[in-house]
Formats: C-alpha cells, structure tokens, sequence
C-alpha cells in the first residue's frame, strides 16, 4: 500500500503541469487560435515565478508571477497573429524560442539556488486515510486548482452563452462577426487565458514539483500538453484523463529504474514523447471523430472587412 500511494502520489504531481497547460491550450483553440508557444510560456512563467518567490519569500506571489510572464508572451503572441494577422504556426514556434532565451538569460543568476516551495494543504481527518489520503486531500493548491478549472472549463464551454461564443468563433469566425461578436476581442481573452495557464503549469513546476530553478526544466511538456488536446478531441475532461495517463507514463520511467528494470534509462526516458507519438498516430486514423471536434476555423486567421 506504502509503494502504491507513492506512486499515485507523483503521478498526480507529474499530471498537473500537463494538465495546466493543455486545459488553457484548449480553450484557445476552442477559439480558433493555434498558439503553438505553449513551452515558450511554461518556461518563462517558471523562471519568473522561482524570481518572485525568491525575491519576496512567498510562492504564491510566485504563481501570481508566473501567471503574468505567460500572458505577456500570450499577448505578443495574440498582437502579432490577431491583430496584425502573422502566421500562427510560425508566430508560436517563434515565442517558444523566445521564451526559452529570455528565462535561460534570467534564470542564469538564479542556478543552484534553494527554491521556495508550495507547500501541500492538509485537509484534517481526510489527509489522514490510508492509501488515497495524502493523494486526495493532501496536495499542494494548484493540484486543486488545475481541477478546479477543468470543471469550469467544462461548464463554460458547453453550459453558457460565453462557452457558445467561445465555439461559434473558434467553429466559424465569418458568421460569429455578422453576428455582432467581437471576434477578435472573444480570441484575445482566449488567447490571455491560456497564458496564463501555460505560465501557472510552469511555475507549478519550479515551486511545487523540484522548488528550484534548472534550464530546460520544462524539458517538452509544453509540446505534450498541445498533442494532449488533439488527444483529447478538444473536450476538457479528456484533457484530465489524458494529463493522468502521460503523467504516468512519464512516472513510469522511475519506478521502474528503482525496481530495477533491465531497460536502458534513455528508453524509459522517451516513452512520454513516444506515446504521444503512438497516441496521435492512432487519433489520426478516426477521422470522423477528429473532425467532429475539431474547431472548422483552427489556425485561419481574421480580418474583419474580408
């Protein structure tokens, strides 16, 4: 019981990250926007969430810090591909390597320093059951939050007239505009949106997962967080369902060097990326299923007097 409930334990630490990041991926493109900057914003928003924390003593100043860095970038992003109508695909690999210039430029001060970590939040009584208490009621609070906003994402997507919106322009901007939606406005707070939670993921990572600050610590989730939405056909409580189960494939990989495995560690290490290549390989055979959830209008830019 001891060793199942340590691995339920990283498993969900390992998931949340993911998890983070793709439930905001999925809105934007839910919109009709492909930001594929996602890694840029995890780093950055992990980088300067590890500053602020370690400048003011406070992680939750950090995650307040690490939800800006990701909307700056995301606002670049959203100026350059909504308002001036650049390539999307380009405009996002762009800010993947912008964001991993800048925080290898500003994390360069703060390599091998302590972190400040979030610490878990103990739910009396609960946290105390045997097997799924520590798991279940004894996380840290953006365990709880990337839950927490699966649920709402849900809710609003297909429970509101905001989630209609959200969809009508991400499924055909062209009619949503003769509507009277602002469709630009409507991608813009999508686009905010998944920034955000792209630099929460990522400072999840340097405050919650390994308090500490190391180059490339995002190390390609941000790419497996974007693949986690086509996998999840662009609904919210696959997205959960996903980020669990890549997060135990990549957890996988230390259980079973510590149970002494005759597999070399580089291949335990690439089963995360080659299950999503497995995963995405096997989605693109349904085409059916691909194309019913797939927002029509998905990286087609907008211009209003066309």
């Amino acid at each position: 019981m001891g060793a199942f409930e340590a691995i339920l334990l990283t498993v969900i630490t390992a998931a949340t990250p993911l998890l983070l990041a793709a439930i905001g991926e999925l809105v934007v493109e839910r919109s009709g926007v492909l930001n594929l900057g996602v890694e840029g914003m995890m780093i950055l928003g992990a980088v300067m969430g590890f500053a602020a924390a370690q400048a003011t003593g406070s992680p939750y100043v950090g995650v307040l810090c690490a939800m800006l860095a990701g909307m700056v970038l995301a606002l670049l992003f959203g100026f350059l591909t909504i308002h001036l109508v650049a390539n999307q695909v380009a405009t996002g690999l762009a800010l993947t390597l912008l964001g991993l210039g800048l925080a290898g430029m500003i994390g360069e001060a703060f390599v091998g320093r302590p972190g400040v970590k979030l610490q878990a939040i103990e739910i009396p009584v609960l946290s105390d059951l045997p097997v799924i208490g520590r798991a279940l009621f004894g996380q840290d609070l953006l365990v709880y939050v990337s839950l927490a906003l699966v649920a709402a994402v849900s809710y609003v997507l297909f429970r509101t007239r905001a989630g209609l919106v959200i969809r009508a322009v991400g499924d055909n901007h062209g009619s949503a505009h003769a509507l009277g939606v602002s469709v630009r406005k409507v991608r813009y707070l999508a686009v905010l949106f998944g920034g955000a939670c792209a630099g929460l993921a990522g400072g999840y990572l340097s405050l919650a997962y390994t308090p500490q600050w190391v180059e490339g610590m995002t190390a390609g989730r941000g790419w497996i967080a974007l693949a986690l939405v086509v996998f999840a056909t662009w609904r919210p409580l696959r997205v959960l369902a996903g980020a669990y189960l890549f997060g135990a494939v990549g957890i996988l990989q230390f259980h079973a060097q510590a149970h002494g495995v005759g597999v070399p560690s580089q291949l335990l290490a690439a089963l995360p990326y080659a299950a999503t290549i497995a995963v995405l390989v096997i989605i693109s055979r349904n085409r059916i299923l691909t194309r019913i959830n797939t927002p029509a209008c998905l990286g087609k830019p907008f211009v209003p007097d066309r």
